[in-house]
């Protein structure tokens, strides 16, 4: 029998919630077993103009989920004349997650949006959905990144300094997290514009 390639992102994503908008931020590494399997992994995935997610466990699970959230929010886009709102977005994920329970996705996932307002949501394999009103991390890292993020986070805090604590969090992960890493840190920003994507050396930068 032919062994299946696992690939996996050990991981370390976050997801910030601030004044104007939410920042996601993640690292690149995808391991296999104890092999680097690939250095420059998009955990940050953009499904509409106004969300986004991230992701962490199986590379081939989270493409699958990613695929079937693009083709859900597009077919509502297309039928109601009118965009889906994140809460529908995550519920429909939420649904996805807990109608495979017994066979799960082997996923953590976060969800952002700008609604009427910026809005965060959690996710396990078995379709728990959480609305993160400050901000949260997944996989392997998130230990490491949510101790950075317990001591620096502000409430009402803006989307630049969201970044750089986000940037932040990722990187105190990456030094002690085995399974996190890669040739960079993705960083996204989702308000009232929509979704933009930035390099954490952008944002170092400034």
């Amino acid at each position: 029998m032919k062994e299946e390639r696992n690939f996996k992102t050990g991981t370390t994503t976050v997801g910030i919630v601030c004044k104007d908008g939410v920042v996601l931020a993640a690292e690149r590494k995808a391991t296999m077993g104890y092999l680097i399997a690939n250095k420059k992994v998009r955990k940050i995935m953009k499904l509409a103009d106004y969300i986004a997610m991230t992701t962490a466990g199986s590379v081939g699970d989270a493409q699958a989920i990613e695929r079937y959230l693009k083709a859900e929010i597009r077919l509502y886009e297309l039928e109601e004349e009118a965009r889906m709102s994140t809460r529908a977005v995550a519920t429909l994920l939420a649904n996805i997650l807990h109608s495979s329970r017994f066979f799960p996705y082997i996923v953590q996932l976060l969800i952002a949006g700008y609604d009427n307002k910026p809005r965060l949501f959690s996710f396990d394999p078995s379709g728990s959905l959480i609305e993160e009103d400050e901000f949260f991390s997944t996989g392997s890292g998130s230990v490491m990144a949510l101790g950075v993020l317990e001591d620096n986070y502000k409430k009402e805090m803006g989307v630049e300094e969201a970044k750089r604590l986000a940037v932040r969090a990722v990187k105190a992960a990456i030094k002690r997290d085995i399974a996190s890493g890669g040739s960079g840190i993705d960083v996204a920003v989702i308000d009232k514009n929509g979704v933009k994507l930035f390099d954490a050396s952008e944002i170092e930068k400034k």
